[in-house]
């Protein structure tokens, strides 16, 4: 499946998540939930996958985390917050370059409408 296909299935299911709960829940709460969800659709997720960083030939483990890949081929980075700021679409940037995936999603909970909360990021490699 390709990543927009993959997208459309994470967003749905995202909101499907948003709609039961709404939002003023931790982020921790929605990325247990849709990770419910995105099991139940039989797609390869991980969660909390361990992001290393190479710096000068060395490999550092440096405690990055990825809130859920999905099928090695996005990135969803969840947040329950005000609004979504630049320093957010530079974190998921930066672990798209660091695991060489092309899609992040931010998607942030914490809005009234679902879709106000989506961001697509691409990593042009």
């Amino acid at each position: 499946m390709r990543e927009n296909e993959l997208s459309a299935i994470v967003i749905g299911e995202a909101i499907k998540v948003h709609q039961q709960l709404g939002p003023g829940l931790l982020e921790s709460v929605y990325e247990e939930c849709l990770m419910y969800k995105l099991l139940q659709t039989t797609l390869f997720v991980e969660r909390q996958k361990p992001v290393p960083l190479i710096f000068e030939e060395v490999k550092l483990e440096c405690g990055f985390r990825c809130d859920l890949i999905i099928e090695r081929k996005i990135i969803i980075e969840i947040k329950a917050i005000e609004a979504l700021n630049d320093i957010h679409t530079a974190q998921i940037l930066t672990y798209l370059k660091l695991t060489n995936i092309k899609l992040g999603l931010l998607i942030n909970f914490n809005v009234v409408r679902l879709k106000e909360g989506i961001k697509r990021v691409v990593n042009n490699l």
